[in-house]
């Protein structure tokens, strides 16, 4: 297996494996896995009702695997430490991006620069 199919195996395990993990506070929210490997997007969302007026929709993790090998971390919004996993996982610091960061705090990070 190639790294990039190796990677959104492991990224798609990950992103499934966290979205089931969690109860959202409220039975009326569900989390939606969105995954896409032909184009290497991962997506965990929640969407639902508070109570009878909030309504709630939301991304809280996005995860993709670049064309070049680079897994990046696009947005996380849980409380875990989806870069710490996904090195759990076999991905090394060199092939991840936190991608939420600004490119001129990448430098300073142990992790990918682009």
């Amino acid at each position: 297996m190639d790294k990039i199919t190796q990677y959104k195996k492991l990224v798609r395990d990950l992103v499934t494996e966290v979205g089931s993990m969690g109860d959202l506070s409220a039975k009326s929210i569900d989390t939606q896995l969105i995954t896409d490997d032909e184009h290497g997007h991962y997506l965990l969302y929640f969407n639902g009702w508070r109570d009878e007026e909030s309504r709630t929709y939301g991304c809280f993790l996005h995860i993709d695997v670049a064309k070049d090998g680079k897994v990046w971390l696009q947005y996380d919004g849980t409380d875990l430490v989806i870069a710490q996993l996904l090195q759990e996982k076999g991905i090394p610091k060199k092939d991840i991006v936190l991608g939420f960061q600004a490119p001129y705090k990448r430098p300073m990070l142990d992790y990918a620069i682009h």
